[in-house]
């Protein structure tokens, strides 16, 4: 399996522990972490500064700097525009500036939650090729279609995007410009000839597949690296103890 550029661009080739981890390992610690910090109160801002400050330290481990967590964040601007909306339309407008104190904590809850998700995220991506996130699944016994779904993705993102870059040039070469709302028809038009296409080209490759034998399950390497679940374990355990230390001082 040819590793997709799209995917691999938040890969950090690096030799650290977390490289070397295997990938189901990872996959487990990190869904673990983000489990507990969904369960955490809201009001607990000490126990969501000390998850930041562990995923971080983790990150700047693993190789990635600053600039590119900073990037990695952009993935949750819709969060970040529904979150600020909520202190304007939240029951009880009384604290600052009329604002509703129960819409700021709401907004405070996603902002936080979202983004200590987003990180451990990168986190994951940062230490782990797409095609060792697939081993990774199979391992952890997912579901085989959702295996193969995300197995598709990683082979055919790529294929999708140069399609559309094409067809964007090809815009572009006849003097398309998307500067005004009088451009969207055609940029919807587009978007239509693309699903279009990658839904025929879908059909071909599903077609292609069964008349090779295709029962559901597609062959994916195994991952070579050890089992290290011991190590792996260090993130959701550090969180669980925050957790645990933010209930005992609340108590």
């Amino acid at each position: 399996m040819s590793h997709t550029g799209v995917l691999q661009r938040g890969y950090v080739d690096g030799a650290s522990i977390g490289h070397r981890l295997s990938p189901a390992s990872k996959i487990a610690s990190v869904t673990s972490f983000v489990f507990i910090v969904v369960l955490t109160p809201r009001e607990w801002i000490p126990a969501f500064v000390a998850y930041a400050v562990v995923v971080v330290a983790l990150l700047i481990w693993s190789g990635v700097g600053p600039r590119r967590m900073v990037r990695s964040l952009v993935l949750e601007i819709p969060f970040v525009a529904f979150a600020l909306l909520l202190p304007l339309v939240g029951p009880d407008p009384a604290g600052f500036a009329g604002l509703s104190i129960a819409g700021m904590w709401a907004a405070w809850n996603i902002l936080i939650k979202a983004s200590l998700g987003v990180l451990a995220a990168t986190l994951l991506a940062a230490t782990t090729l797409p095609v060792d996130i697939v081993a990774g699944l199979q391992a952890l016994r997912l579901p085989a279609p959702i295996v193969a779904i995300f197995t598709f993705f990683i082979r055919y993102v790529d294929v999708v995007s140069d399609q559309y870059t094409r067809m964007r040039i090809a815009q572009q070469a006849r003097g398309f410009r998307a500067a005004s709302p009088r451009a969207w028809p055609v940029l919807a038009t587009g978007l239509g000839a693309l699903f279009v296409r990658s839904f025929e080209r879908g059909e071909r490759v599903h077609l292609a597949l069964v008349s090779r034998g295709y029962d559901g399950r597609l062959p994916v390497p195994e991952a070579g690296m050890e089992r290290s679940w011991p190590i792996a374990v260090i993130l959701p355990a550090a969180a669980l103890l925050i957790l645990l230390g933010g209930w005992l001082a609340t108590w």
